[in-house]
């Protein structure tokens, strides 16, 4: 019931019934509108709610985010092919580092800091442990260029990055050089040097 609610609300936004920043209707006119129970309508807005079609504001109601509908985009990663990932790697993130390194701020660097710190201490021990903490890492990188759309973009494409690590980890014993090429991107980030930040990254990325 919940996934043929979610559909049903898909359709009514993809038709326009909604704009964007309007104010949905609450759960009891939605309820009756689709037959179905408030608790279905609840979780529905849940899932429109993570895919980042609506925004739920607690004590005022549920908002229209944007009516173009980010599951397609995010399907579509999924499907991507390995050298198709290393392309959109190569363009997206890349050319955020080098943003990054020009427009990043102290906190920037403090946050990047952490990330790494955390992320050696599982390099050569639990895959999962570090994939986890290497794409905060990445995300953080990304948001260092200040850019928001670049960040949202690389949150949805995260998971072919995290599929990619996976992939790389699974070689032992895991090559210290790759992770130090990390320390490398942040060390030129830090000294605002966007040319040779790009190029630690492409490294990182074809390793």
């Amino acid at each position: 019931m919940v996934e043929l609610a979610v559909e049903s609300m898909r359709e009514r936004i993809l038709q326009g019934d909604w704009q964007v920043g309007q104010r949905l209707p609450t759960e009891p006119e939605l309820a009756l509108q689709l037959g179905i129970s408030r608790n279905t309508v609840r979780e529905a807005m849940r899932v429109l709610a993570f895919s980042g079609l609506v925004e739920i504001r607690q004590g005022d109601g549920s908002y229209l985010r944007t009516a173009q509908d980010p599951l397609q985009a995010v399907q579509a990663m999924s499907r991507c092919s390995a050298e198709q990932a290393r392309e959109t790697r190569h363009i997206l993130e890349t050319e955020a580092i080098g943003l990054a390194a020009l427009r990043r701020t102290a906190a920037d660097l403090q946050a990047l800091r952490d990330a790494l710190g955390s992320s050696a201490g599982h390099f050569h021990g639990d895959v999962d442990a570090y994939v986890a903490c290497d794409l905060v890492f990445h995300q953080r990188l990304v948001d260092a260029a200040h850019n928001p759309a670049l960040s949202e973009l690389y949150r949805y494409f995260s998971g072919v990055v995290a599929a990619a690590l996976q992939q790389n980890m699974a070689t032992v014993p895991r090559c210290q050089a790759t992770f130090d090429l990390h320390g490398q991107i942040l060390d030129a980030i830090e000294q605002r040097d966007a040319e040779r930040a790009k190029r630690l990254s492409r490294t990182l990325i074809e390793s």
